[in-house]
């Protein structure tokens, strides 16, 4: 009798502690720290293996971290080439395919090393005290050239007397004479000028090529012979005060000096050069001063004569050019719709579409961030999707191969918001693309609570791409719309332009259009809408909560409240009033339009609860447009925090835990003012 007891207890034990099936998980926050995603694709010469950063996040160091892995496009095998604690970037094929440049900060300041592939002996190639950019090999292997940062002389304005031994004196006085002082990201600037340096593959002292007191740009495109490098500079006397005019040079690499061969007013930029030598691909326009203007690919003779547009009539920015092996074409970028597709145009100008859907390496929001190479008769790219960050993909003869699932281990394993596309008409015959996102336990003919998500900018789109904020936000519960309103980019310059000078403007009745086709299609509950947006998103999150109360709670992150003070604090001053606005702010009149686009000017039209967040080192859009804004709503008595992101520049999810953060703050701050609790 205890026998069979024991026995049947037994068998309950064994039922009990094995399920038939467990259910998928939902995407939670501590799962953002395990995504990883592909980018910088390097085809080797041969088009036989590709070599990629491989990005995600340390979980210990709070930081995103990049190691180089290798992939045989023809077997498929995958495998690590630098990985480990250190973050390795810019991974480049010497000509001949032996060698492999990269930069890494292991040793302290980024340095340039080289990689002998066959046997995996590396060697350190500089010792500079600024970390190098945009390498390039040479022609003939013996060679690379980089950009890098030059300080520039100063003198001191005044001198001081000697402090006395031992004396403990305050820190001396800074003295700033740039118009450009500091820079989001980077802190207060140090005077100086970015110039060319070529150093020797094998090792050496890099010598400093270009000595002209402006900076230089982009990445150096060798001549066949190696005598000339062509790149981008802005030789304004005032640089910094006209940002938007650069020109393509021509540079002896013995002798560093520069021919200038373009003229036009705007950014000539992107140089490259054909395979022959003979012609350069290059993207740019002519300057007129709007807030949105479309960057052309152009080809023009290496002595910079007979320039020709060639996708002009495409009516949309192009960029990085990179030429086809045989100088038949150039490839280049360029977003649709949303879409960041890969272009070819021949050279009689006719063009076509490659691929679709590339990017996917903002992991936060479904930003873009599209990246490829070509060789050995192949593409490489990397591939967005709304499921996945970026994985690897090939374009051959045979067509596309998804050549990498970096996170099928993670979110094969939990169920995501799905994402559906719509498009919806608004004012003035606009329509407006939008992308929902329902809840993954998403049950039709059923309402809920539902967050507007509204892309910064305002230049800029959101479309098809995994969004992790997106996902942490469904996985509470919420449906989340984001669209492209007009200002967005990759709709063409006339859509783009709506709202110059003007902004915000017709934007708004796109997004409370957009607001409406949800509430039609039965899937918002019209009673529990919530909006939020981060940078121009947090504009016009600002601009609606003054125009309409019908959302029940707002998060306005790192905002513009009063552009007077804006376009004289932020980073970039020379380029926000000029392009943005008819006039500069002290000019007669200036103050009306200013106060008229400020979404301070509504703040006493606002009731809604409104959570404020920012980083703390944002010189973009600086803390105190957030503190303006913060402390009249206070003043109002509308219930308002303010959250601010220590050590944090504009880009507040810079670091994971950030991004988790942020999310969680919106979520809390939702869920207090009628959105649903966790399910989770």
């Amino acid at each position: 009798m205890r026998a069979r007891t024991r026995l049947v207890a037994g068998v309950i034990l064994l039922l009990v502690a094995a399920p038939a099936h467990a259910a998928p998980k939902k995407f939670d926050s501590l799962d953002v720290f395990n995504l990883e995603w592909a980018d910088d694709p390097q085809v080797s010469p041969d088009g036989s293996s590709i070599v990629y950063v491989r990005r995600g996040y340390d979980i210990m160091s709070d930081r995103a971290r990049g190691n180089l892995w290798q992939v045989n496009t023809r077997t498929g095998a995958h495998e690590p080439l630098l990985s480990g604690t250190a973050s390795y970037s810019q991974p480049r094929w010497s000509p001949d395919g032996t060698r492999l440049a990269y930069v890494t900060a292991s040793d302290g300041g980024a340095q340039i090393y080289v990689r002998w592939v066959a046997n995996g002996h590396t060697a350190r190639i500089t010792n500079m005290q600024e970390g190098p950019q945009n390498i390039r090999w040479s022609p003939d292997g013996k060679q690379i050239a980089f950009l890098a940062d030059v300080p520039r002389e100063s003198k001191p304005l005044a001198s001081l007397p000697k402090p006395p031994e031992g004396a403990k004196w305050a820190p001396p006085l800074k003295v700033i004479d740039q118009t450009v002082f500091r820079a989001d990201g980077g802190g207060y600037l140090e005077p100086t000028t970015t110039q060319l340096f070529v150093v020797p593959a094998d090792g050496g002292t890099p010598r400093q090529v270009t000595t002209a007191d402006y900076d230089h740009e982009g990445a150096p495109n060798w001549s066949p012979d190696g005598k000339t490098i062509i790149l981008a500079a802005n030789p304004e006397a005032r640089t910094k005060e006209i940002p938007g005019n650069s020109d393509i040079f021509a540079v002896d690499v013995a002798s560093g000096t520069e021919t200038r061969l373009t003229s036009r007013f705007g950014p000539d930029q992107q140089p490259a050069l054909s395979p022959d030598g003979k012609l350069i691909a290059y993207v740019g326009y002519d300057d007129k001063y709007q807030g949105y203007q479309n960057a052309v690919l152009s080809i023009m003779n290496a002595d910079g004569s007979n320039p020709r547009a060639m996708t002009a009539s495409l009516d949309r920015t192009v960029s990085d050019p990179v030429w086809a092996a045989n100088g038949r074409g150039v490839y280049f970028l360029y977003d649709d719709q949303g879409v960041t597709k890969l272009g070819f145009v021949e050279l009689t100008g006719k063009v076509r579409t490659i691929a679709s859907d590339l990017g996917g390496t903002s992991t936060g929001r479904p930003y873009g961030g599209a990246a490829y190479s070509v060789g050995g008769g192949v593409v490489a790219y990397n591939k967005a999707s709304p499921a996945r960050p970026a994985d690897l993909a090939l374009f051959g003869s045979s067509g596309e191969r998804i050549l990498t699932q970096l996170n099928d281990d993670l979110l094969g394993d939990r169920t995501l918001g799905k994402v559906e596309k719509i498009t919806v008409p608004s004012t003035k015959g606009a329509q407006i693309d939008a992308w929902v996102m329902t809840p993954p336990d998403y049950q039709p003919g059923k309402r809920y609570p539902t967050i507007l998500e509204i892309h910064g900018g305002p230049f800029a789109n959101y479309g098809p791409r995994f969004a992790a904020e997106m996902q942490l936000m469904a996985a509470h519960g919420y449906v989340v719309v984001y669209a492209n309103p007009r200002g967005s980019d990759s709709y063409g310059e006339a859509f783009g332009n709506h709202i110059h000078h003007a902004y915000p403007g017709d934007d708004y009745d796109d997004l409370m259009a957009v607001t409406d086709a949800v509430i039609a299609r039965g899937v918002a509950d019209p009673d529990r809408l919530f909006v939020t947006g981060g940078s121009g998103g947090g504009v016009l999150t600002a601009w609606i909560i003054g125009k309409t109360d019908r959302f029940k709670a707002a998060v306005v992150a790192k905002p513009v409240i009063n552009w007077t003070s804006f376009v004289l604090t932020a980073d970039f001053t020379p380029f926000f009033f000029r392009y943005w606005f008819a006039q500069a702010p002290w000019e007669d009149g200036a103050q009306a339009d200013y106060w008229r686009r400020s979404p301070l000017s509504l703040v006493g039209n606002v009731k809604t609860p409104t959570m404020m967040i920012t980083g703390e080192a944002d010189y973009r859009t600086p803390i105190s447009e957030t503190e303006q804004y913060y402390t009249a709503l206070r003043l109002r008595g509308v219930p308002a925090v303010m959250v601010r992101v220590p050590e944090a520049p504009h880009n507040t999810d810079g670091r994971p835990s950030n991004l988790v953060g942020k999310v969680a703050h919106i979520l809390a701050w939702f869920d207090k003012y009628g959105g649903k609790p966790t399910v989770n």
